[in-house]
């Protein structure tokens, strides 16, 4: 059913059904009260393109997500994709992978759906030639960022500050006389992570520690979190304390402690980042610090929203991250 059999079962022009679908004057009412039971009865909806072509508005969002495996930031992609559409809003989650080239053929898919505003979930969208191909593809539609920030006039960031919540489970695992603490982080080294890096180094470094020597990198996954925890155990067998970059990771090295009969947190303490679902589901549950990813969802949404409606939005938001401490410490 289309608009022109609307109008020939109506006896009226296509341009008359078209008026009172927009909701415009020109059809008098008995003629639009038919219309309008003729569309009822046939179940009839406008075609969402089409009616874009005519108001120059998609409607629609894009969010961008490097790995929708990650269910850290597919959770966070769900609360912005309820926001969007109680306003209204249809949205395109694309995977877009690590590649760089895969992001910039993303925001070239995005341009071309004539998306009217975009969420990139992570600091792995935060590179150079993301940036430039926002300058050059959405510069007029306003981005908003989860977890990082790009120098452009229509980007917005929501921010944690992780460098700072790592100190802070630092500062918990020497509070309770651990000293030989290591740093697990998962590959590829993004942002967020060299803020995580940096954050433990720092700490340890104000202990007189040479930190470096006790970071280990790893794929994200259980796997992953177990071999790096086997590798520390051979490098540093009197190590009494672990951080893992997220809480997979954390599920794997409590595999692997488990394993190799070392009681947790008795011989060692061990802290994940996300407060994720891993986190209640580990056996001993573990002690996590909560970066605020889902409340960084929610504001990245709801400062999307305030864009779209022409409102003044602050251009970088920091949250600051609470260590929820459990079984493991």
């Amino acid at each position: 059913m289309t608009i022109y059999d609307i109008a020939k079962e109506a006896g009226v022009s296509a341009s008359s059904v078209s008026r009172v679908i927009n909701n415009k004057p020109g059809v008098n009412a008995e003629t639009r009260q038919r219309i309008m039971k003729l569309m009822e009865k046939h179940s009839y909806s406008p075609n969402a393109i089409a009616r874009g072509l005519v108001s120059q508005s998609s409607k629609t969002i894009g969010i961008m997500v490097a790995d929708i495996r990650n269910i850290h930031h597919t959770d966070g992609a769900y609360y912005i994709e309820r926001e969007m559409v109680a306003m209204g809003y249809c949205c395109i989650i694309l995977n877009t992978g690590n590649n760089e080239k895969e992001k910039v053929k993303a925001i070239l898919t995005l341009q071309r759906r004539r998306v009217e505003g975009v969420v990139m979930m992570g600091s792995i969208f935060q590179s150079e030639p993301v940036r430039e191909a926002i300058a050059l593809h959405l510069s007029n539609v306003p981005v908003v960022m989860v977890n990082g920030w790009l120098n452009l006039p229509n980007v917005y960031g929501i921010l944690s500050d992780e460098q700072g919540g790592v100190e802070q489970c630092v500062q918990l695992l020497a509070s309770k006389g651990r000293s030989r603490i290591a740093f697990v982080c998962d590959v590829p080294k993004t942002p967020s992570n060299s803020l995580k890096e940096k954050g433990f180094i720092n700490q340890m470094h104000l202990a007189g520690v040479d930190a470096e020597k006790w970071v280990y990198e790893t794929e994200n996954s259980l796997e992953g979190g177990s071999e790096a925890t086997m590798r520390i155990l051979n490098a540093h067998p009197d190590v009494d304390g672990i951080i893992y970059a997220v809480d997979l990771l954390a599920a794997g090295g409590l595999q692997a402690l488990a394993a190799k009969h070392i009681s947790v947190p008795d011989d060692v303490a061990v802290i994940g980042i996300n407060n994720s679902a891993y986190a209640e589901i580990c056996t001993p549950r573990l002690t996590s610090l909560d970066n605020k990813r889902l409340d960084s969802s929610v504001l990245a949404a709801r400062t999307l929203l305030d864009c779209l409606a022409g409102k003044t939005t602050t251009k970088r938001i920091m949250l600051l991250p609470d260590l929820v401490e459990r079984d493991t410490t």
